[in-house]
């Protein structure tokens, strides 16, 4: 299992126990809002990286 599905598979996992323990709501708002804040913590330089690693990897 490479890293990256382990990552996934972990996030699947965290993501139904929210949505057990939680309202969907809140639940929605954690599965969401993490990822949004990682990538607004990143400084400019490091987005720029990130944006162009993902438009390669898309093939464009």
């Amino acid at each position: 299992m490479s890293k990256n599905a382990k990552i996934a598979a972990g996030g699947v996992a965290v993501g139904l126990l929210l949505w057990i323990w939680l309202p969907w709501w809140a639940a929605l708002l954690i599965v969401l809002g993490v990822p949004a804040a990682a990538y607004l913590a990143l400084d400019p330089s490091q987005r720029r990286r990130l944006r162009r690693v993902s438009r390669k990897e898309l093939g464009r």
